[in-house]
């Protein structure tokens, strides 16, 4: 018998190989992305055109509807909104379902706040909500325009994710709520910005376009003029708000309002009533960017700066120094400060599952024909309703008229059936009664269902005359609303009526001042206020920075001062020109260089001007620069001058000299124009070997930045430059870099380009 192998073992029959395909990976992969996007584009970060709400949005207000949450009711914890939002409708994390329901509260961020929140829901300083487990909500009077008449078969319903439950494909919005709050949601490859606007501007405009579709847009400006953010602020560019709600998209740029006012002991204060809506809950942010350009001293002009912020509203003070221009600050700080931001609009939303970007009138003509929708849905549910309630009101007036035979047709009936058989069909086999007469009559009762079904559940003070007169009134009125329910389905202009009459209680429901200003100004640019004075830039051998003032530097000790191998005199509106190994200069502005005392650290220049750590640097300032020669030495013992006039230049770095392959620069000289006149002036070489070389420095030639210079020393394969200078022949010893002196003037003279003699 053969051994049995391993492969024997496997019952073939569980492989099905017809169902092995071959599959084009990268085409697969196209199409699980495209499915991937498009859910999140119309399923979680976009909002229907039509009620203006994100998926999220929309089953949290219906769950809130659902557990009877309305504004007349208590407030319930927001844990079970979440809860139930999320096991009935959004399988998504509760975090996300808790944070859309914290902005739906926001009266910071929305002009019609949907949710009602009771407890700590954040604030426009940017302070966090509390966790849902502290906090309740319940639905606001806002939120509830978004679900009135839910019950009369306005919308669809769909099957929610694991089919146990049904939720509306779209609220029953009756106010414009999309242009009305704005919205603002990042999808795959698309984004949507809709900025808030006026209650009853938009309520207007939709009046507007309804009364006439061909309304200019010039017109619907005259009425809704553009967006009003619940922060209030000023929109600087008034003019490009009409190209924005014909395209669709633009940049509106906000600032803040600011009143200057009188302040204490002869200084004035900027006072900021109004923040611009991209600082709504981040307000803290923006106080602390003003507290940094003062402590910073990017504005020298600032005192001080205080939130005096409460209930009432805004106020943050910016306090400016005795005889500064506040004027001239508040256009610095509209530039530096955040109090004036740029928002890019896009009107994009979902329509029929397809991401559009509306212009202002397609998407009031969204509004304007979802709401004949929903007002044609609501009537033709009413007209059905009043008239099965006629039918039944018929049949019970009817019945009063021969109630004798109905009570004798139930005293002789079995059974509740047989009775109802006798009133809708007039079967009147096995009823007993008391003649002939009143069986003929019975079979010709012919009442419909739902009348024999009124009439058997019938209580008996309906007998009373008063009732009778009621049904009878009640029979007016419903013919009366019949009629008037045909007309509006039968003519528009009585439907649009309808929706205008609506449209007109929510526009004086809601309607507010408007809080943002709308204007054509321009920016004006600030003139910096600088007082020149000499400073002392310090520099210590880990290249740490710091500049401290004339009188600082006058009282600091000699042996503090020693400390420090850089020392820069220069003006405060100079400008630091580092010069590194590698051949290039960068430029540092003084005022960038910190302020400090003395005895604290500063800051790293290679962080101010981006360069590598361990790279060699050199420094001197531009001022002193411009009318000097600079003296450049390298590792490969080239030497050239450049004039100062070379690096003038606003560019923050440029190349300062030629290198050959592996070479760098290992010192760099400032001449002035005395040192280049003096004859007594010689250039110093030393080598890592030892050797060291003295020559005129008249030898040296000028070249231009670019140029790589010529011979200085002549030196071995195995050697290289360490170390070099300029002076003069009465100058005192130079230290090395290994911190041993060499004695300028035992220094033996040589031509250019020799060897030189060993130390």
């Amino acid at each position: 018998m053969a051994k049995k192998t391993k492969n024997d073992n496997i019952d073939n029959t569980i492989f099905d190989f017809d169902r092995i395909h071959d599959v084009d990976l990268k085409k697969t992969m196209e199409e699980f992305y495209i499915d991937y996007a498009m859910s999140v584009i119309v399923a979680r970060a976009l909002p229907d055109v039509r009620d203006g709400l994100k998926p999220v949005q929309r089953r949290i207000l219906y769950s809130m509807t659902e557990l009877n949450n309305g504004p007349d009711k208590p407030h319930r914890k927001s844990a079970r909104i979440v809860g139930d939002t999320m096991g009935k409708y959004h399988p998504h994390g509760d975090s996300s379902i808790y944070d859309a329901l914290v902005h739906m509260s926001e009266d910071y961020t929305l002009s019609i706040p949907l949710v009602d929140g009771h407890g700590n829901f954040g604030s426009i300083d940017g302070d966090p909500s509390a966790a849902m487990r502290y906090t309740e909500a319940r639905l606001s009077e806002g939120g509830m325009t978004l679900l009135e008449n839910l019950d009369k078969d306005l919308v669809d319903f769909i099957p929610n994710f694991d089919e146990s439950e049904k939720e509306p494909t779209v609220l029953p919005a009756m106010i414009p709520n999309l242009l009305i709050n704005g919205t603002t949601g990042i999808a795959v490859g698309m984004a949507t910005n809709i900025p808030p606007h006026n209650a009853g501007e938009v309520i207007n405009a939709c009046i507007a376009y309804l009364d006439n579709p061909a309304i200019p847009l010039d017109e619907l400006l005259q009425i809704m003029p553009g967006p009003d953010f619940p922060t209030g602020g000023v929109i600087v560019n008034g003019s490009a708000l009409k190209d924005i709600y014909e395209t669709g998209e633009g940049r509106i740029r906000i600032r803040a309002k600011t009143v200057i006012e009188k302040g204490e002991y002869g200084r004035t204060n900027i006072v900021i009533t109004e923040i611009p809506f991209t600082a709504s809950g981040t307000k803290t942010k923006l106080v602390e960017g003003l507290v940094g350009l003062m402590r910073d001293k990017v504005f020298e002009e600032i005192y001080d700066v205080r939130d005096e912020s409460s209930k009432e509203g805004i106020r943050i003070v910016v306090e400016v120094k005795k005889d500064r221009d506040a004027a001239n600050l508040l256009n610095g700080l509209f530039k530096k400060s955040g109090l004036e931001d740029t928002y890019s609009v896009n009107l994009l939303a979902v329509k029929e599952k397809q991401p559009i970007v509306f212009s202002l009138k397609s998407m009031l003509r969204e509004f304007v024909e979802f709401q004949e929708e929903l007002y044609t849905r609501e009537h033709r549910h009413l007209l059905e309703k009043a008239k099965a309630r006629l039918e039944i009101v018929e049949g019970l007036l009817r019945a009063t008229d021969v109630i004798d035979l109905i009570i004798e047709v139930l005293r002789g009936s079995t059974s509740v059936k047989q009775a109802k058989e006798c009133l809708i069909h007039g079967d009147v086999t096995d009823i007993k009664f008391k003649s002939e007469a009143s069986r003929i009559q019975a079979m010709m009762l012919n009442f419909t269902e739902a009348q024999a079904d009124a009439i058997l559940s019938m209580p008996l003070y309906r007998l009373i005359g008063l009732e009778i007169l009621k049904l009878q009134d009640e029979k007016k009125t419903l013919l009366a609303n019949i009629a008037r329910y045909e007309n509006i389905l039968s003519k528009k202009s009585a439907l649009h009526a309808v929706i205008k009459g609506r449209l007109k209680e929510y526009a004086e429901k809601f309607a507010r001042p408007r809080r943002t200003e709308i204007a054509e100004l321009e920016t004006r640019s600030y003139v910096e206020e600088v007082k020149i004075e000499d400073i002392y830039v310090l520099i210590d051998k880990f290249g740490y920075t710091k500049t401290i003032d004339e009188v600082t530097y006058a009282k600091t000790q000699a042996e503090t001062l020693a400390e420090f191998p850089h020392i820069v005199r220069m003006k405060n509106n100079d400008v630091l020109c580092v010069f590194t190994a590698e051949g290039n200069m960068l430029r540092v502005k003084a005022e960038k260089l910190p302020r400090c005392r003395i005895k604290e650290k500063g800051v790293l220049i290679h962080n101010l001007c981006k360069i590598d750590q361990q790279e060699a640097i050199f420094y001197c300032s531009f001022e002193s620069m411009f009318d000097s020669m600079l003296m450049f030495v390298t590792k490969a013992g080239y030497i050239k001058l450049t004039s100062g006039i070379e690096f003038d230049t606003t560019r923050l770095m440029m190349a300062a000299t030629k290198l050959e392959p592996k070479d760098e620069v290992v010192a760099i000289s400032m001449l002035s124009a005395a040192d280049m006149l003096a004859g007594d002036r010689r250039v110093i070489i030393v080598t890592k070997n030892g050797y060291g070389l003295a020559f005129p420095l008249a030898e040296v030639p000028e070249f231009k930045k670019t140029g790589r210079g010529v011979k200085g020393i002549s030196m071995d394969k195995t050697d290289h430059v360490i170390f070099a200078a300029a002076a003069a022949a009465n100058d005192p010893d130079l230290v090395l870099p290994n911190n041993k002196t060499l004695p300028v003037k035992k220094l033996r003279m040589k031509p250019r380009a020799s060897k030189g003699t060993k130390m």
